[in-house]
């Protein structure tokens, strides 16, 4: 599951990825659990996170597992980007961007979504 998460680069700069493509209700709820060991551990506002839900499943659990990483995440983040989320019910990604208190900007491509990150 762990390589699963890991940084990558994008013009010179470090992005966590987080790369839930594919992935079904319990194998989404233990990465999500995995994310915030990560982030955390890094300075705050300095993580630039990319999620790719690209093909995944969701359940309630694994919404709710989303939920817990997003509130743990926050502090460190500079930015985050949701890739691949049209499986995700429009519903479920309200509860998560309001619980969270964080917007969510979501892109097509992950290439999209790494140039959006990278800005400045």
């Amino acid at each position: 599951m762990e390589d699963r998460i890991r940084f990558i680069e994008h013009q010179g700069k470090q992005i966590l990825l987080v790369d839930l493509s594919h992935c079904r209700p319990r194998e989404l709820e233990k990465i999500a659990l995995l994310v915030p060991s990560y982030v955390t551990s890094e300075p705050h506002s300095s993580v630039l996170l990319l999620a790719d839900f690209t093909g995944a499943e969701f359940d309630r659990i694994a919404i709710d597992r989303l939920k817990e990483a997003t509130v743990f995440d926050r502090p460190h983040l500079k930015r985050s980007a949701w890739v691949g989320i049209e499986g995700l019910p429009a519903i479920f990604f309200e509860h998560i961007k309001n619980f969270s208190r964080r917007e969510l900007p979501t892109f097509k491509t992950r290439e999209e979504a790494m140039d959006w990150l990278v800005k400045d």
